[in-house]
């Protein structure tokens, strides 16, 4: 059984304007361990979609349908109260700019401190020793704990997160874009130390960011979102190298390769979609060199390419990036 099952979310927000349908009929699952990436231009759902998941949403978000199926148990219906021991304690969540979300006027230690208690039954001195311990485990000396957060550099910060959200020993973490603000160097130290935590507490990742780069690092299964549809998913080699969608295509594109022959960028012409009123068909046909009168029409079923590999498109490339 899959640790977590996500089958046909649809999620809206209500406005003044009508209805954002920031994610439609998004399906997917993470297995115990797993690290999963998600990818996709900014507005594209992925954020509302990692804030499903736990349930955090704001009071003008409607989920409409599907189920998030955590360990076989459905979140949607579960009671607040049931709700909160499976937050921190079963899925944890590194939010985006989370470095800057530490309280200036408490020590960063503490902080940690007042979330295990709050989801353990554990004592002062004990939690002081296990944040030592998570310190330790993702880079920071141990007696940074007792410092503010103003006495952390940008990097000093985001591990603090990291260490914050593996508090309560976790089964899945959710990582939403945590290496945005740090530069290249801080960042590539970043995501070494998150996949080494991972795979020593062989916990599950879901990584959430708009570089498809980084994704690629970090995990073995790939899922691609475009407009509030997951347009493609699969093992991220067989992607990279077999992208099917054209959108994932683009993207490939777009993304310069340090290996092979040098070659020229393609950029994605045109905007995303106003998901006030998202076109009808295939979301992505307005921006698509292939659309055809289909494509402007009627939605293009989900299915396999190749065992794994899953696509959202009425004419599927499943060809090498050039």
């Amino acid at each position: 059984m899959p640790l977590l099952d996500v089958r046909e979310l649809t999620l809206h927000y209500a406005t003044k304007m009508g209805d954002v349908h920031a994610v439609d009929g998004v399906t997917f699952a993470i297995e115990p361990g797993e690290a999963l990436g998600l990818v996709g231009e900014s507005g594209c759902g992925k954020t509302s979609l990692a804030l499903a998941l736990l349930r955090l949403l704001p009071d003008n978000a409607k989920v409409l349908g599907g189920q998030i199926l955590f360990e076989g148990v459905d979140l949607l219906r579960l009671p607040e109260n049931e709700m909160r021991r499976v937050r921190w304690r079963g899925i944890s969540m590194i939010f985006q700019a989370a470095m800057n979300s530490l309280n200036p006027v408490y020590r960063v230690g503490d902080q940690i401190i007042e979330a295990m208690q709050t989801h353990l039954n554990i004592s002062y001195a004990e939690a002081r020793r296990r944040v030592a311990h998570l310190f330790d485990l993702v880079g920071l000396a141990p007696e940074l704990m007792d410092r503010y957060p103003h006495e952390y550099s940008g990097g000093m910060k985001q591990r603090a997160v990291i260490a914050m959200a593996l508090a309560c020993d976790p089964k899945l973490v959710i990582a939403d874009e945590p290496t945005t603000a740090l530069d290249v160097i801080v960042q590539d130290r970043i995501l070494r130390r998150i996949e080494e935590v991972r795979r020593q507490l062989n916990m599950a990742l879901l990584y959430i960011s708009h570089d498809i780069a980084v994704i690629a690092e970090v995990s073995r299964r790939l899922g691609v979102m475009y407009a509030g549809n997951l347009v493609e998913f699969g093992d991220t080699v067989a992607i990279f190298q077999r992208p099917a969608h054209p959108y994932t295509l683009a993207l490939m594109s777009a993304f310069p390769s340090l290996k092979g022959e040098k070659r020229r960028l393609r950029g994605l012409p045109g905007e995303p979609p106003d998901l006030l009123r998202p076109p009808p068909g295939c979301r992505f046909h307005p921006r698509c060199a292939l659309a055809t009168e289909v494509c402007r029409t009627q939605a293009p079923p989900y299915a396999e390419v190749e065992p794994g590999h899953c696509v959202a498109c009425w004419h599927p490339q499943h060809r090498r990036c050039a």
